[in-house]
């Protein structure tokens, strides 16, 4: 019996170091970048992202007025639709340098034809 009352013992000591050591180690950082755009009658906020060539991306579109979409076959974005009061996430690799810019394809009133995206697409530094 004190040779099981050993093994537990030191099982329990060896779960309790594992469980502290997992605390001391810092999270991972995000696999990749994501950037929160918030959109509304009109417009995108902020207007403009710059992102890095070859890297996964997530948007995380809010709507805060109106049902909105977004669509991009050069950047791999398919047609996304972005209901009023709803959080969408897209997320996709851009392949090549540039500057993009997504027009709102859901016609959502007067200011439609000016609300628009650009994501600049650059060189990684690394």
């Amino acid at each position: 019996m004190n040779t099981f009352l050993t093994r537990i013992g030191t099982g329990l000591a060896a779960a309790a170091v594992l469980s502290l050591a997992a605390a001391l180690v810092p999270a991972p950082a995000s696999a990749h970048p994501t950037i929160d755009i918030a959109v509304a009658n009109w417009k995108f906020t902020p207007a403009k992202i710059t992102i890095p060539v070859g890297e996964p991306t997530t948007i995380r579109l809010t709507s805060t007025s109106g049902v909105h979409g977004i669509q991009s076959d050069e950047l791999g974005i398919p047609m996304t639709s972005i209901p009023n009061g709803k959080v969408v996430s897209v997320t996709f690799t851009p392949a090549k340098a540039g500057t993009y810019v997504i027009h709102c394809m859901i016609f959502c009133g007067p200011g439609h034809a000016d609300m628009k995206l650009t994501i600049e697409v650059v060189a990684s530094s690394s």
